[in-house]
């Protein structure tokens, strides 16, 4: 019999056994895994986003509140500013691009966003059907919105205050749908995008302060925007813009870079904790699978003497130990790494929020070859003491014993 088919076979002797350690193993491999999926997804979507914003500026209050509201959508922003302070940004010589953003409203839980043209050309993005907005009430919707509500051009809505949608609409100043863009893997996929005159007019009509006109003994004061993106003309304005404008205007300049990697550590805190539960397990599997190891050698004492008096060298008992601990560990990180790249595929299903994280699932990571080294390694360092004592084996002691 070789190696292979013996080392099989004394892992069938003990089934229960070895499934438990296959599994302990591989749920320790799934939860590495899947953290390593979402988190690098997460991180390069983050950057990806973020990219060509080197700064957002909008009202006082919190900057990261304010890179969420401006770059990633998935916050409110802390209030409005007036548009004359933005634009008086565009004249500055250390700007080469402002884009301002007017918040306030969304449809079915997508984001409405008054901007302009130059939003669509920062992202890359590309018409998939119909045009870009002309006109107010013209609306262009990301593709993910099209997909998500069926929504094509010659089609109306009407948006709902805030994020959440579950506010009155806005029945009386509806948006009529003129173009669809084709995905691009950002944040303007999710996006409604429509020209801030249109922001402005829907809240003329109801009344309301987001993005809109401010109000003074019922005549409308100068128009507002939620937030500005700002582009620099040079490296020197990293230094100089920032500290002027939080310091001679009433506006607030946040740096996505460092407000980004602020949230990454914070969000590397409650990563690495899971990290480390996972490793346990693989440690746990890893004793496991010592324990049974050492269990079976005792039971197969007098199988190895009988093949040491048989003419098997010592080398093919360490071997037949070492091989069966191997396949074991295998088995279970190949059960582990597939779980984990299935989990990440379907993670909309059980967590809609973080469906933007699938698409890691399709990837293999670099950080992955550490989990397969740490999986065979903890397979390979169960076998050593089992296999020290298969190689000392006393063939005629062992025998004699009978």
């Amino acid at each position: 019999m070789n190696t292979l088919r013996l080392a099989l076979a004394y892992a069938r002797r003990r089934p229960l056994a070895t499934l438990l350690n296959v599994l302990l193993l591989a749920v320790g491999v799934a939860t590495i895994t899947l953290v390593i999926l979402l988190t690098g997804e997460l991180e390069a979507r983050m950057h990806r986003e973020a990219a060509g914003i080197d700064l957002v500026v909008g009202a006082k209050g919190s900057p990261l509140q304010l890179i969420l509201a401006g770059i990633y959508h998935a916050d409110a922003p802390p209030g409005n500013v007036p548009l004359s302070e933005v634009l008086e940004l565009r004249k500055d010589p250390l700007v080469r691009e402002v884009i301002p953003l007017a918040l306030g409203d969304s449809y079915r839980g997508y984001r409405i966003v008054g901007t302009e043209p130059a939003l669509v050309a920062h992202y890359g993005a590309a018409l998939a059907a119909g045009r870009l907005w002309s006109a107010p009430m013209d609306a262009v919707l990301g593709s993910e919105v099209a997909r998500a509500t069926g929504l094509s051009p010659g089609a109306t809505f009407a948006g709902t205050p805030g994020r959440g949608g579950g506010g009155a609409q806005h029945r009386g100043t509806p948006y009529r749908v003129v173009g669809v863009l084709a995905p691009t893997g950002n944040v303007i996929d999710r996006l409604t995008l429509t020209g801030i005159d249109s922001v402005w007019q829907v809240h003329d009509a109801h009344g309301h302060a987001a993005a809109g006109p401010a109000e003074h003994d019922g005549e409308p004061e100068a128009r507002e925007v939620t937030v500005a993106l700002v582009k620099y003309a040079s490296p020197i304005a990293a230094v100089r813009l920032p500290r002027a404008i939080n310091a001679r205007t009433s506006l607030q300049a946040a740096s996505p870079a460092y407000e980004t990697a602020r949230l990454l550590t914070v969000f590397g805190v409650g990563t690495d904790v899971i990290r480390g539960f996972a490793l346990l397990l693989v440690g746990a599997s890893a004793l496991g699978l010592f324990v049974a190891l050492t269990q079976a050698l005792d039971e197969r004492r007098h199988d190895l003497a009988i093949m040491r008096a048989l003419g098997a060298s010592r080398a093919r008992l360490v071997a037949v130990l070492l091989l069966e601990s191997t396949l074991l560990a295998l088995l279970g990180l190949a059960l582990g790494l597939a779980s984990a790249h299935l989990l990440a595929a379907s993670v909309g299903r059980w967590l809609p929020a973080a469906a933007t994280l699938a698409g890691g699932a399709s990837t293999w990571r670099p950080e992955e070859w550490g989990v397969v080294a740490l999986a065979l390694g903890a397979g390979i360092l169960a076998t050593v003491l089992p296999a020290w004592r298969a190689y000392r084996l006393d063939v005629a002691a062992t025998l004699a014993d009978g």
